[in-house]
């Protein structure tokens, strides 16, 4: 029983090995390796769009992370007519913010996007900046009413 865990681990090693020898997928992972916080949530995006990939719900197992990813791939057909692709998922902006109203929208930007506090300074004074691609629209409203109680500009795209 322990040499056949022995030779599954070391055919899962080899197979993972064969993957990393790759020198052209040895040399992507390098260069993202070298990316900011900043600029590898700037590659997520840009390969999400690119790629045609939905947001998928951060959080518990469930039905409701099954149901999102359903409803996206129903969605596609329907991209000739915006509208509809418009009334259910949104891009939130950070438009402005008020210079007294800095510090807490960085620290609002900060627990709304998982980012450091150095990269949520950076990404507040970027503005006007994508905040989150792809929000339904009540989650769009109380993050916009959430934003605009602390002084800053977010639109609905």
């Amino acid at each position: 029983m322990s040499l056949t865990c022995q030779a599954d681990g070391a055919r899962r090693w080899q197979s993972t090995e064969a993957a990393a020898s790759d020198p052209k997928i040895s040399e992507i992972v390098e260069q993202i390796g070298r990316l900011t916080l900043l600029e590898t949530a700037d590659l997520v995006s840009t390969l999400k769009t690119r790629l045609n990939i939905p947001d998928m719900p951060m959080g518990g197992f469930g039905g409701g992370a099954a149901q999102p990813a359903a409803a996206a791939p129903a969605e596609e057909p329907e991209e000739a007519a915006p509208k509809a692709a418009e009334k259910t998922l949104f891009n939130l902006k950070l438009e402005s913010f008020e210079a007294a109203a800095k510090p807490k929208v960085i620290k609002e930007v900060k627990a709304m996007l998982g980012l450091s506090l150095v990269d949520s300074k950076k990404f507040v004074e970027s503005a006007p900046k994508i905040m989150k691609e792809a929000v339904p629209k009540e989650e769009a409203e109380k993050m916009i009413e959430t934003m605009k109680a602390l002084g800053a500009v977010v639109k609905m795209e």
